[in-house]
């Protein structure tokens, strides 16, 4: 049913929680994109200044940004978000039904220290009890072990297929899961490329040792509604993707 996911992607994905596919965006997603992503600098950087702080959550001013939900503010986003590009990842990964659960930019500046990100499943933010989610992680720029770029421990090296229980930094805010020796399987690609990886999969990135940013924008998608802990109301956000009509 889809073009831009292989079969063998579909096997990686089960065995390894895993694909990657590189240079997946047209020039014109690549530029939209980094349009959002100046966005997501310049807001970030306004909350700081209102609360007289340089590190807001996992904010850290001039070093590393996680801007959500910035989609909301910018409308060209949304229409990426549910592009035929993303219709088929879902439908390769996720199955007939997909939501739209989050959506972020992961900036890195320059700095030899304060960009890197513990190692950590991206349900570790969340709960233990929702089905593991897709992340789509999207390379805005080419992506090397020197600038930052994230290490994936597939199944097949951590023998990890579900949530496990993180212990939060008190210094950078990073929940942290896993402190063993390995380094994890660098991810080295070109801009516009697209890493699928489930939110159960160990990750974490390196720090930014190059005098240029490191930009990923990063959306996720579930297969269900993801409520709260307390089961109140929905996590993030829970807006339905049409996946069978977009591949029509």
């Amino acid at each position: 049913m889809t073009t831009l996911v292989t079969e063998q992607m579909r096997e990686q994905y089960e065995t390894d929680g895993y694909f990657i596919l590189e240079r997946a965006l047209s020039d014109e997603q690549l530029r939209l994109l980094r349009g959002g992503a100046a966005y997501a600098i310049e807001k970030a950087d306004r909350e700081m200044d209102a609360a007289g702080v340089d590190r807001l959550n996992l904010n850290a001013r001039g070093k590393r940004y996680f801007s959500e939900m910035i989609y909301k503010d910018r409308p060209e986003l949304r229409e990426f978000l549910f592009s035929d590009t993303m219709a088929q990842i879902c439908f390769a990964t996720l199955g007939e039904q997909a939501y739209l659960f989050w959506e972020q930019y992961v900036i890195k500046a320059a700095d030899p220290e304060g960009s890197a990100f513990a190692w950590h499943q991206d349900s570790g933010y969340v709960h233990e009890e929702h089905k593991p989610y897709l992340t789509v992680w999207i390379a805005l720029d080419d992506v090397t072990e020197e600038n930052g770029s994230v290490y994936l421990l597939p199944y097949t090296r951590s023998g990890i297929r579900s949530y496990v229980k993180h212990i939060q930094d008190p210094e950078t805010n990073d929940r942290v899961c896993y402190f063993g020796s390995d380094p994890g399987l660098p991810v080295v690609a070109p801009a516009g490329s697209i890493v699928c990886f489930s939110s159960v999969v160990m990750h974490r990135s390196g720090s930014n040792l190059t005098d240029r940013l490191r930009r990923v924008y990063l959306a996720q998608y579930s297969s269900e509604i993801i409520m709260t802990k307390d089961g109140s109301r929905p996590w993030g956000s829970f807006e339905q993707f049409p996946v069978w009509s977009a591949l029509r």
